[in-house]
């Protein structure tokens, strides 16, 4: 590893656990501990427990933070109340997506924005300069550390390990939080994640985080918890349709063609891209980002053309590989427009070799009702 790269306030945690340590958007993360499969299992079937604190967070705070953040992003925060997040897209002036971000809203005048780790410092950037002369801007990452755990044990561990914030089943419906203390650690409590299970992610001091993730080690042991990587968390959030920037957006993508429209408002009052988006909406996008499935023998992946029954070339794969869960060879990836119906046959170009894939109905994976 080189010295310019980032740890974590996890890392030495990681290194206990034997994960396997790789470079990830200028940080040292874990990719594996027991194994990708073997991860993706205990996140389906009991808990698992990921390092997310190489991720952005921004506090803008006064009395205009909140419109200072709409204009910003495409969805609406004034539809959102205090102790409610939201997943939204940020874009630019041409409608690309910058980043796509989650933003709790603590006050009407304290918002926490959360944007991806590749991304920290062209947000922040984009954020402060907004923030100037409108409301109190800082970027707080490096003071906050971040955990998610998820799976169907993960409320389960969270009450073992302990917490003051009551029956968080009852108390936090999905894309609520709230303030607390979890094992003793002074927290922010979120029901969100990025793996298609239900669970939570937990903010805290970064001096607190190794307290924090070796008690809820500690209370999962009984419900089977597992340690989990960047790995599983990928093959997590494809099954489930779960975008990832740098593969299946960036600013090359708009949110209409992304399967994002759900996420822009263009209703609320002007915002960065507005025009922009909606004049794609209009129009109706050439492209769109589609699931698919391989019927051939071969595992798609980002980059690989996507191709026409002719051969040529009318696409890309920006994500693909096995899905342990579904057991199936998926992938996600651009389309024309006119090619995206369900059960539309196509190639894929794995390495010279054209392999038959479907498009698919997505999300790949949904969770099972509780009941």
């Amino acid at each position: 590893m080189t010295d310019s790269l980032r740890r974590t306030p996890l890392y030495d945690e990681h290194v206990k656990a034997k994960g396997r340590i790789v470079p990830f958007a200028g940080w040292e993360m874990p990719v594996q501990y027991a194994g990708i499969s073997a991860e993706h299992e205990a996140v389906r079937t009991r808990a698992g427990l990921f390092d997310v604190s190489h991720m952005g967070e921004l506090e803008l705070n006064g009395e205009h933070a909140a419109s200072v953040v709409d204009y910003l992003v495409t969805n609406s925060l004034a539809r959102v109340e205090p102790g409610q997040a939201m997943y939204t897209c940020c874009c630019n002036e041409q409608g690309s997506i910058l980043d796509d971000l989650i933003i709790y809203k603590r006050a009407p005048d304290r918002i926490l924005v959360v944007c991806n780790a590749s991304n920290r410092d062209k947000i922040s950037q984009h954020f402060a300069h907004a923030a100037k002369d409108h409301c109190e801007f800082s970027d707080v990452s490096d003071s906050l550390a971040l955990v998610a755990l998820q799976g169907p044990k993960a409320l389960a561990v969270l009450a073992a390990a302990g917490t003051d914030l009551g029956d968080v089943a009852g108390a936090l419906g999905p894309f609520r939080f709230g303030d607390g203390k979890v094992a003793g650690v002074s927290s922010t409590v979120a029901r969100t994640g990025y793996t298609g299970e239900d669970g939570v992610e937990i903010f805290c001091a970064s001096d607190d985080a190794p307290a924090l993730w070796r008690a809820l080690m500690a209370a999962g042991e009984g419900f089977g918890i597992a340690p989990a990587g960047l790995g599983a968390r990928d093959t997590l959030r494809l099954e489930a349709r779960l975008s990832l920037y740098g593969n299946d957006i960036d600013e090359t993508t708009n949110p209409i063609e992304a399967g994002l429209a759900w996420t822009v408002k263009l209703d609320k009052g002007d915002f960065i891209g507005r025009a922009a988006i909606a004049a794609v909406k209009e129009a109706g996008p050439t492209r769109k980002l589609v699931g698919f499935e391989m019927t051939g023998r071969g595992i798609a992946r980002h980059g690989y053309p996507l191709l026409d029954t002719a051969g040529a070339v009318v696409g890309v794969c920006t994500s693909g590989g096995p899905g342990p869960t579904v057991g199936k060879n998926i992938g996600l990836g651009y389309l024309p427009s006119a090619m995206n119906e369900i059960g539309t046959t196509f190639g894929v170009d794995c390495r010279g070799k054209p392999v038959a894939a479907v498009v698919a109905k997505t999300p790949f994976y949904k969770r099972p009702k509780s009941t």
